[in-house]
């Protein structure tokens, strides 16, 4: 006669078999991103930051929101100018940096569109493939909005990694939405 003793071993199992099917890697949500109006479609729950970054001769502050899954790291960083002209340096001197620290990474930039964008600074993309094996490929999109009070947010929308799922990034930057 076989034996109907209970196995707390294959209940656990099955526990953590149904946990791990609730809980997808790309859980997106919209995310608010710092006052300026931007809504963000994020794979996971964002951590947040702030942090001063050099733009020229300028130190600015920086509000970033972003989230690792699925073997990527997804970012929003908002920083905000006092005007057109500042915008524009800044969004130049964010670009360049970004370049210095990709190295001799095979680099593709070209213009970029997002509705409701400014067409100064000029929305712009850019794809880069480590020369390293191993390292993490990046895309990047830098875009602003001109506010009601005269100043202009900047944003950088960036995916560092390559997702688990092809058309990760794709919902990310379809996911940008300004007001």
């Amino acid at each position: 006669m076989p034996s109907f003793a209970p196995r707390p071993w294959l209940a656990l199992t099955a526990a953590a078999a149904f946990l791990a099917a609730c809980s997808p890697t790309f859980n997106w949500r919209e995310v608010q991103i710092a006052d300026a109006g931007l809504v963000a479609l994020l794979p996971c729950k964002p951590d947040r930051a702030n942090r001063a970054l050099p733009l020229g001769a300028e130190s600015v502050q920086v509000d970033m929101a972003g989230c690792e899954t699925g073997g990527a790291t997804f970012a929003i960083a908002h920083a905000s100018a006092g005007s057109p002209e500042q915008a524009e340096a800044w969004l130049d001197a964010w670009r360049a940096a970004t370049r210095r620290q990709l190295g001799d990474a095979k680099v593709a930039e070209a213009p970029a569109a997002l509705q409701r964008a400014t067409a100064m600074p000029a929305p712009a993309r850019l794809d880069a493939q480590p020369a390293q094996p191993g390292a993490a490929p990046v895309q990047v999109l830098w875009f602003a909005q001109s506010q009601k009070n005269g100043t202009v947010a900047l944003y950088q929308a960036t995916v560092l990694g390559k997702p688990s799922a092809p058309e990760a990034s794709k919902t990310f930057f379809e996911g940008l939405r300004l007001p």
